[in-house]
């Protein structure tokens, strides 16, 4: 089964979506849907994928279980739940009962929109994360290279949990890349119950001058660091499209995966993923 393990849904229209106010991402501000994605995996030989949180509200978690539970090719849901709230174990247990339920599979929160660079070491956060383990889900790291550092102590401080690290914590391709973000990926990846997903690359670099020649190097330095068994492919659909068509995403990364090794592309496009969401 070849998995997309990182793409969304949203509607403008419906919700509101802070992070997609800046102008130059008017292109993607409309409503993205299952009937949109269908196609384009049929088109790439993509079997299923895993919806991603977009915005910090239960209703939308609650809103990708539905749609989970209608659409067997999301097999999986990362959503949103306040790991600072004290009634998150019931929260969880709740969403868990929901149509769809059990496809949730892991929380994810924009730690990088943060004010505060250790905010994952915040006390209420960590009990928060106890709970989300207790109950077998998967934590997905949205951090750039400033919360690395924190990212790389809460991995180490639940060492039985299970963490992906979303868009090699995007890499700032766009300058060249920096030694900083280097050093801290490695760093993490010495903690060995943590993925990292091959996602979001193409739009951390210059959206109309980027190609597979141009990602390489980072994911080269991924794949050094994680090891062929903890690359995840994701085509960060509908934000890859203001670098490129969903096609043109997953061939450039399909691309920069098969020179590592047939192995290394074919974990990376499915055995990982389902190892790091325990998918059935």
């Amino acid at each position: 089964m070849a998995i997309d393990a990182h793409q969304h849904f949203w509607d403008p229209a419906r919700a509101d979506y802070p992070w997609m106010a800046a102008p130059e991402l008017a292109p993607i501000r409309r409503a993205f849907g299952p009937a949109d994605l269908a196609p384009l995996l049929k088109a790439n030989g993509i079997d299923a994928s895993i919806v991603v949180q977009c915005r910090s509200e239960l209703a939308e978690t609650a809103e990708f279980l539905r749609i989970a539970h209608a659409t067997p090719s999301v097999i999986g849901v990362v959503g949103w739940a306040d790991l600072t709230d004290a009634a998150l174990g019931d929260t969880l247990d709740r969403l868990r009962t929901l149509p769809g339920g059990a496809k949730l599979v892991g929380i994810r929160h924009q730690v990088h929109d943060e004010a505060d660079p250790d905010w994952l070491l915040r006390d209420d956060v960590r009990r928060g994360l106890t709970e989300m383990f207790a109950r077998d889900l998967t934590y997905d790291f949205l951090v750039r290279t400033r919360e690395l550092p924190a990212a790389i102590a809460t991995a180490k401080a639940f060492p039985q949990a299970r963490f992906v690290l979303d868009h090699a914590a995007k890499p700032p391709i766009a300058d060249g890349g920096s030694a900083e973000w280097s050093d801290r990926i490695a760093a993490l990846a010495a903690c060995s119950n943590v993925w990292c997903k091959v996602s979001g690359l193409a739009t951390e670099a210059k959206w109309d001058d980027w190609d597979a020649e141009l990602l390489f190097p980072f994911v080269q330095h991924v794949a050094h660091c994680f090891g062929e068994d903890r690359l995840i492919f994701g085509s960060d659909w509908p934000v890859c499209l203001l670098a490129g068509s969903f096609g043109e995403i997953k061939n450039a990364l399909e691309a920069c995966l098969a020179k590592l090794g047939t192995r290394a592309r074919e974990k990376a496009f499915g055995v990982n993923a389902r190892a790091a969401y325990r998918l059935a």
